[in-house]
């Protein structure tokens, strides 16, 4: 079986002739368990999956079996016309799409139209966003990814052909109420402005599956240090080294977790355009202020963007590797040569990694069209402005990794700038945009387009817009508030404060969970933050008739088939449902099976629609039959290398179950030698039914996890 999935198959060429030109048929290779590939005509050298240096981890392929081709791509067909590529896929009647990179307004795209362009997101879901990745996720099981670095124009099933094999019948509005300003479209068709392109194709026996075959073939998810799971505080800027240390002291007489600092632009010596050096009169001497932070075990970040001063000490020598154009009068540099990537390297390396800097904050490399180059722009080694907007972010990420890579150390840090191939880049995806309910649904779209995302929080109106926006931080890839603009603190709304300081306290207690769950995203592929539509089981039948649907008998059938966006999966068997400001009460969707309250392990639901009135102000979370949460005492700081911990191990509802639970150093790349551990946690009954825990400890005297204690939840 195995064997099989690495013979190279073609599938037969054929033509068909269309009112416009010539169409041809997919010739697909199949190249890993799962995963084809076809080369259309002839593709720009640059790519996305090039820049990111993709290396698949086959072994997880592998794990995951061998599929047969989606039958349906079968029919996809490609042409050229005016030095661009038209590609058509095929859609059946009912399919749902998902992807077509990060969106914030809609989880499900079908009906579409977007022109896929790294930029800011500005309130609309065109395609313009951080990271328009060109890829496309069927609830039949399938996946479609184009490998370019251009602005390619998407039309998720809106296009009608005048001869096509599904088209629909013309209608009269006069007389027929049905009438749709939006007839039946049988494809997803695509112009890609280049003479060629790549094309994959992902198999999978759900959507779910498919995700992970992109993921693990994009190299399998990034797995962050520990720390970087903990809670970050993003300094004001201008602050001081003594400022800053003091907002630290502040942090641990009050009891709120940190685990890193993030400083903000004030502590370059120039900004905007950036000397990447300290200030010499807020930062006197760096290294002894990191060394402080060291010392109770809290990391730091550096704010940066990528646009070199006059008055940087590499200004004239990268000058021959920039462009023609500037950003806030700074040079842009082109990473894509090697002396350009070299002065960076070895600049970054003494004043920050030697030293003790733990990661980045890269800002700017994503729009608007105003403030970075033109598309007219030129750049030194030849490539077109436009694909050097597509791929900035994607090359600053895996160059920044590499710097950290060569001292065995993990970062983890954001970015404002990414596209495909992305899925093992230690970064996280933020923006200045501010919409509570739109961060939840960027959340769920993250996990559909191989990204990370997090919903910062920076400032309210009022405390219970505080306390629900911290809630959904607290559940996101990173935990963070950034302070920067108005140096706001977890405390500062008094009348939430112990309610923030909760939800903060959870977060660190769930530390076990949360690190098994990025294991599980880069050994398996699994995203850590999940769409509910990734949930097994969370489907609706197509085939349904009317009466099934019908909101009173079925309120279940009728919710799942519309967009899910305000509620989302945390690993295996957390069900976040964030409650906004203003509201007393929400809906929640339970996929199929018992759910349980996290707080009291009450019954919930199962496969149904319910009201959720919280007693408290925490935020609603729900667990999965056979749940199994294991969690450690509070720490103010994310546990050091040697420190072990005992573990609180949660189990749902009555079923038996077991779970694997992930460790490592926390540290260092030393788990990509084989230097982790993996220990069964395993609820069984006994003869009288009962249920009991047991676990089985890895020998490793490295294992961070000394004993464990079981609490039965549900009663």
């Amino acid at each position: 079986m195995m064997s099989r999935s690495f013979l190279f198959f073609i599938f037969s060429l054929f033509v068909v002739t269309s009112g416009s030109g010539q169409q041809t048929a997919f010739q697909w290779q199949q190249i890993a368990p799962g995963v084809w590939k076809s080369v259309i005509g002839s593709p720009d050298g640059i790519t996305p999956l090039a820049v990111a240096d993709v290396k698949p981890r086959l072994d997880g392929l592998q794990k995951l079996g061998d599929m047969p081709f989606p039958t349906l791509l079968g029919e996809s067909v490609h042409e050229k016309t005016d030095n661009k590529t038209f590609l058509r896929f095929p859609l059946q009647q009912g399919e749902q799409l998902f992807g077509l990179g990060l969106n914030f307004k809609t989880v499900q795209q079908r009906g579409t139209i977007k022109t896929l362009h790294v930029d800011h997101y500005n309130g609309k879901d065109n395609g313009r966003t951080h990271a328009p990745v060109p890829f496309y996720v069927s609830s039949l099981g399938y996946g479609v990814l184009i490998n370019s670095a251009r602005y390619i124009t998407v039309y998720a099933g809106t296009g009608v052909l005048a001869e096509g094999k599904h088209t629909p019948a013309e209608m009269n509005r006069n007389t027929q109420r049905n009438w749709s300003a939006q007839p039946y479209s049988d494809a997803v068709e695509m112009v890609v402005p280049a003479a060629g392109t790549e094309v994959y194709v992902f198999a999978g026996r759900t959507p779910m599956e498919v995700m992970q075959r992109y993921n693990l073939y994009c190299g399998g998810g990034t797995l962050p240090p520990k720390w970087g799971l903990g809670f970050t505080h993003r300094t004001p800027t201008l602050f001081t080294d003594k400022q800053i240390l003091n907002e630290v002291a502040e942090f641990e007489a009050k009891g709120y977790p940190l685990s890193f600092v993030g400083l903000e632009p004030g502590w370059q010596s120039h900004s905007y355009p950036n000397s990447f050096v300290w200030d010499s009169t807020r930062f006197p001497h760096p290294d002894q202020f990191l060394k402080q932070l060291a010392t109770k075990n809290i990391r730091s970040n550096l704010w940066i963007n990528p646009y070199v001063s006059s008055h940087s000490p590499i200004f004239k020598d990268v000058l021959p590797y920039t462009g023609s154009h500037t950003v806030w009068v700074g040079r842009v540099p082109d990473f894509n040569l090697a002396p350009a990537r070299d002065l960076y390297k070895s600049l970054f390396t003494k004043q920050h990694l030697s030293i003790g800097v733990s990661g980045y904050k890269v800002d700017e490399v994503d729009g608007y069209d105003h403030w970075l180059w033109p598309d007219v722009a030129k750049f030194p080694s030849g490539i077109g402005a436009e694909q050097m907007r597509q791929i900035y972010g994607l090359q600053f990420q895996k160059m920044t990794d590499g710097w950290f890579r060569e001292k065995n150390q993990r970062t983890y840090g954001l970015v404002r700038g990414s596209n495909a191939g992305s899925p093992w880049m230690p970064y996280v995806i933020y923006n200045d945009y501010y919409d509570h309910r739109d961060f939840i649904t960027a959340l769920c779209t993250s996990s559909f387009a191989g990204v990370l995302w997090t919903p910062e929080a920076r400032t309210s109106k009022t405390s219970e817009e505080w306390l629900r926006r911290m809630q959904t931080v607290c559940f996101s890839p990173m935990a963070m508030l950034n302070a920067w603009a108005d140096g706001t603190k977890p405390w500062s709304f008094a009348d939430v404060a112990d309610e923030v300081k909760a939800v903060m306290q959870l977060r660190m207690e769930l530390l076990p969970y949360l690190y098994t769950t990025f294991a599980q995203y880069h050994f398996e592929g699994k995203p850590p933050i999940r769409a509910m539509n990734l949930v097994d089981g969370f489907s609706f039948d197509d085939k349904a008739t009317t009466a099934q649907f019908n909101s009173t008998d079925n309120p279940y059938a009728m919710a799942v088939k519309q967009d899910i966006k305000d509620q989302f999966m945390v690993g295996d068997f957390l069900l976040v449902a964030p409650l906004f400001a203003g509201e007393t009460s929400r809906k929640v969707v339970l996929p199929p099976g018992n759910w349980y309250d996290f707080y009291t392990g009450k019954l919930a639901g199962n496969g149904e629609v319910i009201d959720v009135k919280p007693a408290s102000l925490a935020i609603p979370v729900f667990v999965k039959e056979g749940g199994i949460i294991p969690m450690i005492p509070f720490q103010l700081h994310t546990p050091g290398e040697t420190e072990k911990l005992p573990l609180q191990i949660r189990h749902y509802g009555t079923t038996e179950a077991s779970w694997n639970l992930y460790d490592d150093d926390g540290i260092t790349f030393d788990y990509e030698k084989g230097k982790f551990s993996w220990a069964q946690l395993t609820v069984k009954k006994d003869k009288k039914g009962k249920l009991t825990g047991s676990w089985i400890a890895p020998k490793d005297p490295s294992f961070h996890y000394t004993k464990a204690t079981w609490e039965f939840m549900t009663r």
